[in-house]
């Protein structure tokens, strides 16, 4: 090749176009050593959707949320901050059993316990995943605190019973597990965008005998969800010292999240979820987010991962700009 050539060969995968002007918000994301002692945010991949009361492909929905990350910049035009010097570590994925769902529910907590209980100062990101698994993450969790507080968004009440003829823990049961294990109290749990025909009489009458604080999509309608929000916190701020957010991505109207096993009419639609999920990483006490039922083999375009990966960005943003008030 003569010396007026250029030579446009690069390694393989790195043939993009680059601009010098934008860094991409997986750029920030680090793979974790093993040894390393996590200050700041921690991704944690829990890959479990055998549990899916319906077909399901949530289990890959960990490294759909990861990906989506690259469709988004490090800066926010709003707040005019550049997360580009950020530092999230991605610890890895929960290893599943390939046949025993209860081995791969305690799998769960084992291994979010030992992560929690060595890394105090981090902040979890769990990516599911169906929503059986916010049932042993958030056990683990709560090990670190007197009394948790749960704000969790969903179209549905997820308080099937666990025994008799429902087959054991299922994403339908995730906090009728919580509930009848003593994790949480019926008072210290919000339900946010519980949806009109999507739930029976026997759970909904559960959840008020239990004192469960429900908010459905018609006070939602109704009302601006900052305003539901800070009347929840208020709420669970007189009772916890920590609150655990639980993301159901099925909240969404299934406009905007066709990804989701259990899509529906009547729900949120993306941009109250994200002032939302924003509001909420601005208040100390909220600790924890994870983010559940997405089907990347349902999805179209990734749209619903696209959402949810907002989210984490949303999240990481709000923590920052808490610690950090003058930027």
């Amino acid at each position: 090749m003569s010396a007026n050539n250029v030579n446009y060969l690069v390694p393989a995968g790195k043939g993009k176009f680059n601009d010098r002007g934008i860094s991409r918000f997986a750029e920030i994301v680090q793979s974790w050593d093993g040894q390393k002692k996590v200050e700041g945010f921690g991704i944690v991949g829990v890959p479990l959707s055998k549990t899916s009361i319906s077909h399901s492909g949530a289990a890959f929905a960990p490294e759909a949320i990861r990906r989506a990350l690259s469709s988004f910049t490090t800066y926010s035009i709003q707040d005019e901050i550049d997360l580009k010097d950020e530092r999230i570590w991605d610890m890895g994925d929960v290893l599943m059993h390939v046949t025993n769902l209860l081995d791969s529910q305690q799998r769960i907590e084992s291994a979010l316990s030992e992560l929690f209980q060595a890394h105090p100062l981090m902040t979890p990101l769990i990516l599911g995943g169906d929503h059986s698994i916010s049932c042993p993450s958030i056990k683990a969790f709560s090990k670190g605190y007197k009394k948790v507080g749960v704000i969790q968004f969903d179209a549905h009440h997820d308080l099937r019973e666990i025994k008799n003829e429902h087959g054991g823990p299922s994403n339908g049961t995730p906090f009728r597990g919580l509930l009848e294990s003593g994790t949480i109290s019926g008072e210290n749990l919000v339900q946010i965008g519980i949806r009109d025909f999507s739930n029976g009489k026997l759970y909904h009458d559960y959840a008020k005998e239990q004192g469960i604080k429900i908010y459905t999509m018609k006070d939602v309608r109704e009302r601006e969800i900052i305003h539901i929000l800070e009347e929840s916190v208020s709420y669970l701020a007189q009772k916890v010292d920590a609150i655990y957010l639980s993301v159901d991505m099925d909240v969404l109207d299934q406009a905007f999240a066709p990804g989701c096993p259990a899509i529906g009419p009547g729900g949120m639609d993306s941009s109250q979820l994200m002032r939302g999920i924003e509001y909420l990483s601005t208040v100390p006490l909220v600790k924890a987010m994870d983010i559940v039922e997405i089907d990347p083999t349902l999805d179209i375009r990734d749209m619903t991962s696209r959402v949810a990966a907002m989210l984490l960005i949303l999240f990481v943003k709000g923590k920052r700009k808490l610690e950090h008030p003058t930027l």
